[in-house]
């Protein structure tokens, strides 16, 4: 069985791709087009998707309607919507962590450079875009483990 993804590594991931952006952010921001406001939203629709994708397991998986018949949630189905859900919470934290970078240098280039201001809209709708992916993921994941068993005992009787 595979273990559920852990936050100190998604906030270990973030930090680290917030410190990479903010170094290559420092040296090259005279270069890089602007930043529209819209830049991270692609992140919204994907974890709007994933948030209906575990409700609908999560209605399934609770009333046991788990199988390859109609109207059932296939394993494997389950299986990759928990992929799904792992690479996007990857995603969410990598993404997050690199407009966390962004913000960290635009934030006090703010009141001097006019660039700066006008990027750090579309910068912090990117950086809220990678935490909101991450929960959906982490719900998503969520919503895909089977109940336990009321009849199975918890550990092997010795």
């Amino acid at each position: 069985m595979l273990e559920t993804t852990r936050i100190r590594d998604l906030f270990a991931l973030a930090v680290l791709a917030a410190v990479v952006a903010w170094i290559l952010v420092r040296s090259m921001y005279g270069t890089l087009p602007p930043i529209p406001v819209y830049a991270g939203a692609s992140l919204y629709v994907v974890a709007a998707i994933e948030v209906v994708l575990a409700f609908m397991i999560r209605s399934r998986v609770r009333k046991h309607r788990i199988g390859d018949g109609r109207g059932q949630l296939h394993p494997i189905t389950a299986a990759r919507a928990v992929a799904l859900a792992k690479a996007s919470a990857l995603v969410g934290a990598a993404s997050a962590g690199v407009w966390v970078g962004f913000l960290l240098f635009l934030v006090p280039q703010r009141a001097t450079v006019r660039a700066a201001s006008e990027d750090a809209s579309g910068v912090f709708v990117g950086a809220i875009a990678g935490v909101v992916l991450v929960a959906a993921a982490l719900w998503l994941e969520h919503c895909c483990r089977t109940p336990e068993d009321p009849d199975e005992p918890s550990e092997p009787a010795t």
